[in-house]
């Protein structure tokens, strides 16, 4: 294969360097477009053909369903390596030794606190304020208890603020639910692991000690893994395109919470609930609405099914339903939502219409079902993501930051008005 790629303009050709990736990828670099042409530029809306940036971080093949961290297949790590290691590694490029991973599991102990004054923030929302939206609030809140920005040339400096969001964010997240449901507001142990702490943190009731859960500790554990980085979507995008302009990590990652915030991103597994409690209140009948889902003229969607980046299937999803299948039976819950879940699932696994068309039940589903079974809200879902995915939002500002990458600062084609003479407002 050449290196090069030719464009003809106008009777003009240009000729523009080829970039080949590690796994084989192939990208045309038009840094020079704009000034070897004249002014041209591309038009790509949504960016699904520009690769904005190069990163050693996550490899994603949507038509063969692989999916790997660092090089690391996502099965191997779901089944062998648990969530604080996996976030280890995206953010730092290797697996950590035993005495690395004892020291970060350490030091983010130490810092597993917020500022009390946050609690003021926290108050003042209301019971009815969306979780994301508090979430987003209190991180970007987290920069005005630590003023100072980070030395980015200094790896001691890198480090310890990573450890602190690590640290803080799921005291946010636990305070963010708790806050929802009236209970008092509370802290992990130093006893427990890093995800234990979470689930005490969410779960602890003030007048009865805490019990670990194994199974939903698993669970959950699994989740966060599969959620940790996902390449360049639209909440990492928007971590990397803030952080370019320099702006502070806590900052970056309030954006990236936002953007994971809408239904199309993020807040898709709470849409697969929404859908399951539409389904129950219409009488519960699965048939009727997979015969809707199939239906081209029917504007009823079947949520949680296909992934506009898989292809084939979603390989999250495989590792995901056999602890959805663990959690619902330990748990041992009588729901009608999650009855019509099972029924829908095992309907499209073997429904010749969703078969050929690879509309297979992906990662949003199940997780929405074990987060309806474990008693998380739903409202609360798209935290849990946020939640999983901030590993991968650091390291991929981590990366951006130390490889000094340009501003972000896209193009367009403008299709306004042309030049017009002003009038005063007598003369209009």
């Amino acid at each position: 294969m050449s290196n090069k790629a030719t464009l003809e303009i106008n009777g003009q050709k240009h000729e523009f360097p080829l970039i080949v990736g590690t796994e084989n990828e192939v990208g045309i670099d038009i840094k020079a477009l704009r000034s070897v042409t004249g002014g041209v530029t591309t038009i790509d809306p949504g960016y699904k053909n520009t690769g904005a940036c190069e990163s050693a971080i996550t490899f994603l093949n949507g038509e063969e369903g692989v999916l790997r961290y660092r090089g690391y297949a996502i099965e191997d790590l779901a089944d062998k390596a648990d969530f604080l290691e996996t976030a280890y590694l995206l953010i730092f490029g290797e697996l950590p030794t035993k005495v690395e991973l004892d020291k970060f599991h350490n030091d983010i102990k130490e810092e597993s606190h917020v500022d009390e004054d946050l609690k003021k923030i926290l108050d003042a929302f209301p019971k009815s304020a969306h979780p994301m939206g508090v979430l987003s609030s209190l991180t970007s809140a987290l920069t005005a208890f630590n003023p100072s920005s980070v030395n980015v040339d200094s790896e001691e400096d890198m480090y310890h603020s990573i450890v602190k969001i690590l640290a803080k964010f799921p005291v946010l997240v636990a305070w963010t639910m708790r806050k929802t449901q009236g209970q008092p507001l509370n802290y992990g142990s130093k006893n427990l692991g890093y995800v234990e702490n979470i689930l005490k943190m969410m779960f602890e009731k003030p007048n009865e000690d805490y019990v670990q859960n194994d199974v939903l500790y698993n669970a959950l554990d699994k989740l966060l893994i599969l959620h940790a980085d996902h390449e360049q979507n639209c909440s990492t995008s928007t971590v990397r395109i803030v952080g370019s302009s320099h702006a502070g990590l806590y900052a970056s990652l309030s954006a990236g919470i936002s953007a994971l915030w809408g239904p199309l991103h993020g807040g898709a597994n709470q849409a697969v609930l929404e859908m399951l409690e539409a389904i129950k209140e219409d009488g519960g009948d699965t048939k009727k609405f997979m015969a809707k889902a199939k239906d081209k003229q029917d504007p009823f969607r079947l949520m949680g099914f296909g992934h506009r980046v898989y292809k084939n299937f979603d390989p999250r999803a495989k590792i995901i339903k056999v602890a959805a299948d663990e959690v619902l039976a330990d748990l041992g819950v009588e729901d009608p939502v999650l009855d019509i879940a099972k029924g829908l699932a095992t309907e499209a696994l073997s429904d010749p219409y969703f078969v050929d068309r690879k509309l297979y039940p992906n990662v949003d589903f199940y997780s929405g079902i074990i987060y309806r079974a474990m008693g998380i809200p739903v409202e609360m879902f798209t935290v849990m993501f946020a939640l999983g995915r901030l590993p991968g939002w650091i390291a991929q500002w981590r990366e951006m930051r130390l490889r000094k990458e340009p501003i972000g600062r896209p193009r367009q084609i403008y299709t306004g008005e042309t030049h017009r003479e002003f009038k005063t407002a007598e003369n209009r």
